[in-house]
């Protein structure tokens, strides 16, 4: 039987996106709507002497200007729990205007209400604040004398120090050690649509128009901070234009819509500028990670030290988790990571595209690619060496690898094994040519709570499903609406998945490449359940042809149920249904995720390949081409998937060659707050950009064995890429992003 799973089924939302009928929560039109604009601090750390609003309050449409003097006191500050976690997920333990007080420099600290956008930005203009600055740290440069070490990290889900074994043990009885240090510049995201949030009030019940990774974290967290029954509120968002991490936690301004939609009675819409959105949104924290490998002379690791220290907020122990996958990535008996932080005058750091596995994996394979030159090895050889088929931090059983197929899969791809590994051995033209390859990871994340979802199917054959998820676009609706059809036996035309909304069944949020194998697990439960339901009533069925059959031996298909051996033996759904009188039979399903304690070690793998240009005149880094294979477990949409790796991999050209923020510590603002100065890929950047997509089968992840593909493309990127300028240039490079001095 031909299935829809795996299939390059278009998008069901195409239309919808292509020919602007989709509506964005910046879009939203409301009855009476009003618009509200966020006036930031302009310094980084100070007592608020006064703000003269008059003005503002003066001007043509405005209907309020909310301080830290008249905007209401928050009910509760939720922890700092990450999103997946299926809490309130506030993206730091502080609201703004609640005191004088600035941490940073954006805080909010006054909100323009004013019946058009125009009008509230004008007002927003007019608000004077005046100062009394005081003493700040706004760079690692400044803060490191003040480091410490935390006891955990990442809302205290990550210990802060890992070891086993004896690092200078095995230091000492190496044969070759290495020593590096990496400096990493902070990042932002920048999804095409800023953060946006219209709120509106019907009496005690909220409604927020919410541009999220997690409807039900929006919900809970402003639940939480408004003091309200998380009942009263509702999140809806249908089209969402990226996150890439910036709107997996729940940021003050989303509860600030609210408040203001409370004070004037009227909706509110509330949409941050780009600028805004380098100080509102959480970055991925600038850091600074040192390596101490040992290895025998056939590049076997005997230890690895990984020492990472970073900028954090006055209020949380934040660091992205960036020796996660390079812990388990290799075989090492002897192994340390510790993380030392050091509190800012900057907002919490959040998740931000591969969340620490590409920080850590580009230091860790760069290193790995410096280790096979100094022992004469093959890079990718070196890497086969010490791949492990367990995890290496408990001893369990990978639940499915893949990688040695990636490995070979790639390198056949991309012409590895012709390679000259002289560096500086080719030219075209004036251009050096280098070639780099890295292993790439990334965790498979469980949400703690049972995730739902329900099905519905009509007499006239089309099914309905519905979870409480949103797509933020990785075409999450399109490969639901494939697994609900395939459970059923139907056609993935009668199919309609229903998300977006917190009024239908709970899901978590669909970050750290975990949605697609929660979500579906919670929808083939459902449907399962549906169609069992169905089945069971047919074979009960005196005027059903499958009276009296097992219903073990019922397969489905093409909308019908038949015997297995019989095919001509059965009846449409519709008819069963139509002969009952019901015009629709309705099931819910729920998936209990595995929990902490599994007897297996979780990861996705995969392995990259990169071809680079560099001009040695100039210093420019040009990317020509780039390979990946991956093993996701089972491939529910073979298009999305491919576009999501696809364009994970033009992220890590990013991380390499062009991201970076940089700190004016003078007022602890972001210098090239804006994406006229925050360089990114755009078309010209992109190579050819090749995937293979390594099925694996896993057993033990979720029923389907799906595991993520949201992140993993970009882990890799970058640690090629520059193995691959070592490799044209003979220089090594050690800060990200690479920049014309660094290779010239």
């Amino acid at each position: 039987m031909t299935t829809a799973i795996g299939q390059p089924v278009d998008r069901v939302d195409g239309t919808a996106k292509v020919t602007g009928s989709g509506r964005y929560s910046a879009e939203i039109q409301l009855t009476g709507m009003t618009y509200a604009v966020i006036v930031g601090a302009r310094v980084a750390s100070a007592t608020i002497d006064s703000i003269d609003t008059s003005h503002a309050e003066q001007a043509t449409g405005v209907l309020a200007v909310l301080t830290h003097h008249n905007l209401p006191k928050i009910a509760a500050l939720p922890p700092l729990l990450p999103s997946l976690a299926g809490h309130a997920a506030p993206g730091e333990t502080f609201f703004p205007m609640q005191d004088n007080v600035v941490h940073y420099a954006g805080q909010p600290v006054a909100l323009v209400i004013a019946d058009t956008h125009e009008r509230a930005e004008h007002a927003a203009s007019l608000v004077h604040v005046r100062y009394h600055r005081t003493a700040s740290t706004t760079t690692l440069e400044e803060g490191r004398e003040q480091s410490y070490e935390p006891d955990a990290i990442f809302a205290g889900f990550i210990p802060g120090r890992v070891q086993r074994g004896d690092v200078e043990a095995g230091l000492a009885e190496a044969s070759v050690r290495l020593n590096r240090t990496f400096r990493f510049a902070a990042n932002h995201h920048n999804p095409i649509e800023p953060s946006a949030t219209t709120a509106v009030w019907d009496g005690d019940r909220l409604t927020l128009y919410d541009s999220t990774q997690g409807i039900a974290a929006s919900q809970l967290t402003v639940a939480a901070l408004l003091g309200i029954p998380a009942s009263n509120v509702r999140v809806i968002s249908h089209y969402i234009g990226g996150g890439f991490g910036c709107k997996a936690m729940i940021w003050p301004h989303v509860a600030l819509s609210a408040m203001a939609a409370r004070h004037v009675g009227r909706p509110v819409k509330l949409v941050l500028t780009r600028e805004q959105m380098f100080s509102s949104c959480g970055h991925r924290e600038q850091q600074e990670q040192r390596i101490s490998v040992g290895a025998t002379t056939e590049g076997r690791l005997t230890a690895l030290r990984h020492h990472k220290i970073s900028l954090t907020s006055p209020f949380d122990d934040w660091a992205e988790p960036s020796m996660g996958v390079a812990a388990i990535a290799y075989a090492c008996p002897n192994y340390e990571s510790v993380y030392r932080l050091v509190k800012a005058n900057t907002m919490t750091p959040t998740f931000t595209r591969g969340p620490g596995e590409t920080s850590g994996m580009f230091a860790l394979e760069t290193v790995l690619d410096e280790l096979a030159h100094e022992v004469g090895i093959d890079p990718l050889e070196l890497r086969i060496r010490n791949r492990t088929d367990v995890d290496p931090t408990n001893g369990r059983p990978w639940s499915s690898n893949g990688l040695l197929e990636c490995y070979q899969r790639a390198a056949q791809r991309f012409g590895w094994h012709d390679r000259d590994p002289e560096p500086r051995a080719r030219r075209d033209g004036n251009w050096l040519i280098g070639s780099g390859m890295a292993t790439s990871g990334y965790p498979v994340y469980f949400p703690p709570q049972p995730q739902r979802a329900r099905a519905r199917i009509y007499a006239d054959g089309n099914l309905v499903v519905q979870a409480g998820t949103q797509d933020f676009g990785t075409g999450s609706a399109t490969a639901m609406t494939q697994v609900a059809a395939d459970a059923m036996g139907v056609a993935v035309q009668r199919v309609r998945f229903e998300y977006g909304d917190t009024d239908l069944p709970n899901t978590a949020a669909a970050v750290g490449s975990a949605g697609s194998g929660m979500v579906s697990a919670a929808v083939h439960n459902a449907v399962v359940a549906l169609r069992d339901q169905l089945v069971a009533q047919a074979t009960a069925d005196e005027n059903s042809p499958l009276h009296g059959a097992d219903p073990s031996a019922v397969v489905v298909g093409d909308g019908r149920m038949a015997l297995r051996d019989r095919a001509d033996i059965g009846e449409t759904y519709g008819e069963l249904l139509r002969r009952h009188f019901m015009t629709d039979a309705e099931a819910s399903g729920s998936w209990t995720p595995p929990g902490q304690d599994a007897p297996y070690g979780l990861a996705t793998f995969g392995a990259q390949f990169a071809e680079v240009a560099v001009d040695p005149d100039l210093g420019l880094v040009r990317v020509r081409r780039l390979v990946g294979a991956f093993a996701p477990g089972r491939v529910l949409n073979a298009k999305t998937a491919r576009s999501q790796l696809v364009g994970g991999m033009i992220w890590g050209i990013g991380q390499a060659l062009l991201e970076g923020t940089e700190m004016d510590s003078r007022d602890g603002r972001w210098a090239n707050a804006s994406l006229g100065d925050y360089l990114v890929p755009v078309n010209a950047d992109a190579p050819d950009v090749e995937v293979e997509l390594v099925e694996v089968e896993d057993k033990f992840v979720n029923p389907l064995g799906v595991k993520g593909v949201g992140e993993i493309g970009m882990v890799g990127t970058a640690p090629a890429i520059a193995n691959a300028v070592f490799h044209a240039t003979g220089r090594r490079v050690h800060d990200l992003p690479i920049r014309p001095e660094h290779v010239l």
